[in-house]
């Protein structure tokens, strides 16, 4: 395995594990760091799987549909404007004028062990927010209503798809600290936003506070993150490579790293670690919507690192 100096495996080290700044502990040699490395990136990896893999994860989601002006039908049954498989017949009535969605009862009331925010069913306005957005549930359905643009969606999860159920685990790369590499940060000035297209055809305007250069294979590469909310602790890389050709994602990966030693408004320097990029939702169900890489996030080089693509019948 090629390997970094140790001089940046230990920084590399100690800007994951702030634990190792503590002033009384001795400066740990490079094996143990190596082993630590090693040892957090696997921890990390089986989060990554039981995120996905868990009741409400990405594995889950069964639809997405597009709600249209108007009244809109939901449930199973053929005569619902929106088909929702092992849904009851007639779940309700979701109305949409301009920025209002509301939840009206079906003709034979609301069926029974419909929930909606845990509590019963009930007709009135919804919430329609990406963070908190209204969420029905029934059994093993989970619905909720997202904006998208100008637009609403319903979203289903089902905890019981079969997805889920025949899920043996993520393929990954072999970690390698070659892909863990120091970058420069140049800080935005001024500020600027990028636009980030979207695999539904909408576009995401997202903060983008600077740009991280670095050297891989001896070619001076840089991405641009973003920050996905204004509170945001972690800089989000959307970014696409050479392997997309072959073993990993077709559309992209992502990828998050702290911020920078100096902060976002600093020049300064932070680690990227690639061991740790990994699969937008899309890359497990069609039912996903999904950012893509901006053109700049684009790289002329394989990262052969962190997740690969990702196939059902793989993971059996």
């Amino acid at each position: 395995m090629r390997r970094l100096p140790a001089i940046l495996l230990l920084h590399t080290l100690a800007f994951l594990s702030p634990a190792l700044h503590a002033q009384t502990a001795p400066a740990p040699s490079r094996s143990d760091a190596e082993a630590g490395w090693r040892k957090q990136l696997e921890t990390w990896r089986a989060q990554r799987e039981h995120e996905i893999s868990a009741p409400d994860g990405w594995l889950t989601l069964v639809a997405l549909d597009w709600l249209k002006p108007g009244v809109n039908t939901i449930g199973s049954a053929a005569d619902n404007s929106v088909r929702i498989p092992n849904a009851p017949d007639h779940v309700g009535l979701l109305t949409v004028s301009g920025k209002t969605v509301q939840l009206l009862a079906p003709h034979d009331g609301f069926p029974s062990d419909l929930k909606l925010d845990n509590g019963p069913a009930r007709e009135g306005p919804l919430s329609a927010d990406d963070r908190h957005p209204s969420t029905f549930t029934w059994h093993s359905l989970t619905m909720v209503i997202l904006p998208r643009g100008d637009r609403y969606a319903v979203r289903v999860k089902d905890a019981n798809s079969s997805a889920r159920t025949t899920f043996h685990g993520l393929h990954w790369y072999a970690p390698d600290l070659h892909y863990t590499v120091e970058a420069k940060w140049i800080p935005s000035n001024p500020p600027r936003s990028l636009k980030i297209p979207t695999v539904v055809g909408t576009v995401l305007t997202l903060p983008a506070p600077g740009t991280a250069e670095f050297t891989l294979n001896g070619k001076t590469l840089r991405l641009e993150p973003v920050l996905e909310s204004p509170d945001d602790t972690a800089l989000f890389f959307i970014l696409r490579d050479e392997t997309s050709k072959t073993t990993t994602y077709q559309a992209g990966r992502f990828l998050r790293t702290n911020f920078p030693d100096h902060g976002l408004k600093n020049p300064g320097t932070l680690i990227i670690d690639f061991n740790q990029i990994y699969n937008p939702p899309c890359a497990y169900t069609p039912y996903a919507t999904c950012p893509l890489p901006p053109e700049q996030n684009r790289l002329p080089v394989p990262i052969e690192a962190g997740e690969q693509r990702y196939s059902q019948s793989q993971s059996q």
